[in-house]
């Protein structure tokens, strides 16, 4: 089985820039304590690396 990520929104996107907010979107995270199970994929781990400073990221 492929690796998974969950990923949980930690920050709010108040006062971010746009494109940071749309980035937490396409992760599929709303508001605070929010999570998302995710493929371990290139495209996934760039997103997150975006927003490193507003979601944590768990292996599972």
């Amino acid at each position: 089985m492929a690796k998974q990520l969950k990923v949980t929104l930690i920050r709010s996107v108040i006062g971010q820039k746009p494109e940071k907010k749309a980035t937490v979107r396409s992760l599929g995270l709303k508001k605070i304590s929010s999570s998302n199970t995710l493929p371990d994929t290139d495209a996934v781990r760039g997103m997150v690396a975006a927003v490193s400073h507003l979601v944590k990221v768990e292996e599972i």
